[in-house]
């Protein structure tokens, strides 16, 4: 019961992040609040890979339409339940002390805290990813195929279990047929995506140094933790651990798919060799003490960084503190511009300041168009459209990020300095929102 109810404690604990929202968490919160056909149809065109998750928070707030608790509040059950699932696969493989430690060790971790308070599906791949792991342990076949597979259409990228499972599972028939079973139910899915990943995933670039760095301390950490441990722990807990983002990470070298939420659950492997390590030191040991001693020295650190991640600052931007700042400054018939235009995603999510705001740039709503944030006019229209308004609230990424190139986005940028003179800008979290007028009517 321990690990479970400490990874609620921790989900709770600043779960509004000063009520901060991030632009990810955003996208759940518009798009969740749209009809059930209006995502149906947004589904056919972009983001297929979130849709049960879009779905199922659909019915969450049709429920309980209560803010940022009702957004994260279905993350911190689903961590609440890996750490369980975590627990349970440690007790099945080495025992009851172990168990406890490996439940603990996952819902410490940095990374899973994180996504619990994240309104985003990856907690609850973790989720489903951990519980499948337990059932194949048991041999339950039809169970384990419901469970993993519900976690790959949560998000597909769940199926790289698939591939940490068969270390243990592939000597026996019911987990290759189960395996097989996934597989051919993911497939739809995953045709429909992969018309999509472009759109969904041209943002993306290759791992960074960063990105190995942090696999690579991951792996050792992993390997150091294996030696000496129960051999079918390590059948179990050292692929999922290693596999899912190292395959990923290789497979990004072409194709840049990397994230490193989309394979939280891997994580759980890792927890799972530390559970097993730390129910191994008992005083007396030879060298037994040092997986303490080490617990010890990262308390500090750990404790800091838990305490980060509670804040506003632990992510890209803030479309919360943005829309505050342009209902401060905005005044009645003021135009709006959204430079890049994925960056109308900041006022989506606050339909009231957006609403007071004249989006001179946008030809079709996010709805109508089937899409995340809209489609624009050309640029000629857009150019137009901004020369005819006295007043303008550009909403701009920080000045150290590269100005988008596209001609829709130039047009912006040259109108604004053609006709207009900046009277202030101000940095918000992730973002700036700079005032315009016409030359001398800043005042």
């Amino acid at each position: 019961m321990l690990p479970p109810l400490l990874a609620v404690l921790l989900g709770l604990w600043g779960l509004e992040r000063g009520g901060s929202m991030w632009r990810d968490e955003s996208v759940t919160w518009q798009v969740a609040h749209r009809p059930l056909g209006g995502i149906w149809q947004l589904l056919g065109e972009v983001d297929a890979v979130h849709g049960l998750y879009y779905l199922l928070m659909h019915g969450v707030f049709t429920a309980w339409d209560g803010g940022l608790w009702a957004l994260r509040l279905p993350s911190v059950a689903a961590t609440a339940l890996a750490a369980a699932g975590v627990a349970a696969v440690a007790r099945r493989l080495v025992g009851e002390r172990a168990a406890l430690f490996a439940g603990l060790a996952y819902a410490v971790l940095p990374p899973v805290q994180m996504y619990a308070q994240e309104g985003r599906s990856y907690a609850l791949v973790a989720a489903a990813v951990v519980w499948a792991t337990y059932l194949m342990l048991r041999e339950r076949w039809t169970a384990y195929a419901v469970v993993l597979l519900v976690g790959c259409w949560l998000h597909e990228f769940a199926v790289l279990a698939l591939l940490a499972h068969a270390f243990a599972g592939w000597r026996s028939r019911g987990w290759r047929v189960a395996a097989g079973a996934v597989a051919a139910l993911l497939l739809p899915l995953a045709l429909v995506s992969a018309r999509q990943a472009q759109q969904q995933l041209g943002w993306l670039g290759r791992p960074s140094w960063q990105d190995w760095t942090a696999y690579g301390v991951l792996a050792v950490a992993s390997l150091l933790l294996a030696r000496g441990a129960d051999r079918e722990l390590v059948r179990v807990a050292l692929p999922l651990a290693l596999l899912p983002p190292g395959l990923l990470m290789a497979v990004s070298l072409v194709h840049p798919w990397y994230v490193d939420r989309y394979v939280l659950y891997a994580l759980a492997g890792f927890a799972l060799l530390a559970g097993a390590r730390l129910a191994a030191a008992r005083p007396g040991a030879a060298r037994g003490w040092w997986p303490w001693l080490l617990v010890a020295a990262l308390v500090v650190p750990l404790g800091w960084w838990s305490v980060w991640l509670r804040t506003p600052d632990s992510r890209k931007d803030d479309v919360l503190a943005v829309a505050a700042a342009v209902r401060e400054r905005a005044r009645p018939g003021d135009a709006v511009v959204f430079m890049p235009s994925r960056r109308r995603e900041w006022l989506l999510s606050s339909p009231a300041e957006y609403g007071e705001l004249r989006d001179v740039a946008l030809a079709r709503t996010p709805e109508a168009s089937r899409s995340l944030q809209g489609t624009e006019l050309s640029p000629k229209a857009i150019r137009a459209a901004l020369l005819a308004s006295p007043r303008v609230i550009a909403l701009m990424d920080p000045a150290d990020q590269p100005l988008d190139p596209y001609p829709r986005e130039a047009a912006k940028r040259e109108a604004l300095a053609a006709a207009f003179e900046r009277c202030s800008v101000t940095a918000v979290r992730g973002a700036r929102v700079a005032v315009y007028a016409r030359p001398g009517a800043c005042g």
